[in-house]
């Protein structure tokens, strides 16, 4: 059976892969020049299951209130005349409640934890490195109310089975020795052991060639134009002006996915996030991070990638602009001298962002579709390197006929047309 994926970064990459291993005949569809040269080119780093977060919480709406004023606030909301825009508000809106958001994290920890034991999988199986690192997550906290509002994310984590330990200030140092240094600045923070580090853009290069040695098809500088159907069933892709057909299809185009979905008549409330990063060299290693450090004010992730530093993070409802914002680079360089002064110059860093694929309730959206044959991946928020692998074997199980290892409730498409 032929299949068309659609989309080559670290998501479309890993569902070939795991198609591919299925017995599928697998081709990749994608519009750049090679893999993983978007959204999965210079993300954080952090394969973190354990920091899997819905963006739409209780307090979100007064505090993005209060951001609109915050120099350097960690959501910034720009509004346009996009009514999709405003869509996407009202549905996250809706999700900012204490049950939705419980119900929201279960899905997303569900989806991550899966993702990391696959992840644990391909790597023993293949040896593949990608400056990788098993060292965990600290999610450190500089307010009283921050820590106090961790209590409800560790119960959550504890039904889920999910490691994790409370730090003080003066215990930082046990996981993370640099952060002795600034220990008066912080309330506390949250250690999560299960939690991994990795470049998204070199282990999805390093994939790609696992799955081009095991018989998959890499299109690049192909532009998919528009799905072609007839009655329940995608006939066709156009692709730089000609169709190409397969026996299923499968969407992984990230932002560029909804229009093209819209042709088919699915309405799929996807918004684009944008993210920043800066990456550069590490001179004094005793000064850096061992893992990730995830500071929850500014919701910027300072993670080691061998001898990299790469700090990345921020959300900017902006739609499809890419600019780098100068006032982003302060902020992240500001977090970085606050916390690792020494460990680089984040003022010689490469500058980059990207756009992420958000839903309005942080869960991805995986599965069938109201197509037999087109399935969906998409969605990921800001847990695409977190998420693709279990991502990728799920879908593959699920076309495949056999039962997926996790529950899939609550993760198609289809919640949006109950909710």
């Amino acid at each position: 059976m032929k299949v068309l994926v659609l989309g080559a970064g670290v998501i479309g990459v890993s569902t070939a892969y795991y198609l591919r291993r299925n017995g599928f005949e697998v081709t990749v569809v994608d519009r750049q020049p090679n893999v993983g040269l978007e959204t999965s080119f210079a993300n954080a780093g952090q394969v973190s299951p354990g920091y899997a977060t819905p963006w739409a919480a209780p307090g979100i709406p007064l505090k993005a209130v209060k951001w609109l004023l915050q120099r350097d606030a960690p959501l910034v909301i720009r509004l346009s005349a996009d009514w999709r825009q405003y869509q996407w508000l009202w549905l996250a809106l809706r999700n900012c409640t204490a049950p939705r958001y419980a119900v929201n994290k279960e899905r997303m920890l569900r989806v991550a934890e899966y993702s990391r034991d696959c992840l644990d999988t391909l790597r023993r199986e293949t040896g593949l490195q990608y400056d990788d690192g098993q060292l965990g997550t600290t999610q450190i906290f500089r307010s009283q109310q921050q820590l106090d509002a961790a209590a409800a994310d560790m119960q959550l984590l504890a039904d889920s089975g999910v490691p994790h330990r409370l730090l003080m200030p003066e215990q930082l140092h046990e996981v993370e020795p640099a952060l002795h240094a600034v220990r008066d600045q912080l309330t506390g923070g949250l250690y999560l052991p299960g939690d991994q580090t990795g470049d998204c853009y070199l282990f999805t290069c390093r994939l790609a060639e696992l799955a081009r040695q095991a018989g998959v098809e890499f299109c690049f500088a192909s532009e998919v134009q528009a799905l072609l159907s007839e009655g329940d069933r995608v006939q066709g892709v156009r692709i730089n002006g000609q169709v190409q057909r397969a026996d299923y299809y499968v969407m992984a185009l990230g932002t560029a996915a909804r229009p093209l979905l819209n042709q088919l008549g699915i309405d799929m409330p996807l918004y684009p996030l944008k993210g920043y990063s800066l990456t550069y060299p590490i001179h004094d290693a005793s000064a850096a991070p061992r893992s990730t450090v995830l500071d929850e004010t500014w919701k910027v992730a300072l993670t080691r990638l061998g001898g990299r530093m790469r700090i990345g993070g921020m959300a900017e409802l902006a739609g499809e602009d890419r600019s780098l914002n100068p006032r982003r680079r302060q902020t992240l360089e500001k977090v970085a001298g606050l916390l690792f002064p020494q460990a680089g110059n984040c003022t010689q860093a490469e500058f980059w962002s990207g756009l992420r694929h958000a839903t309005p309730d942080s869960v991805p959206v995986l599965g069938a579709s109201s197509y037999r044959n087109l399935f969906l991946n998409l969605g990921h928020t800001t847990l695409g390197w977190t998420m693709a692998c279990g991502a990728g074997q799920y879908l593959a199980d699920l076309m495949a006929g056999r039962p997926p290892a996790i529950s899939g409730e609550g993760l198609d498409i289809f919640r949006y047309l109950h909710s």
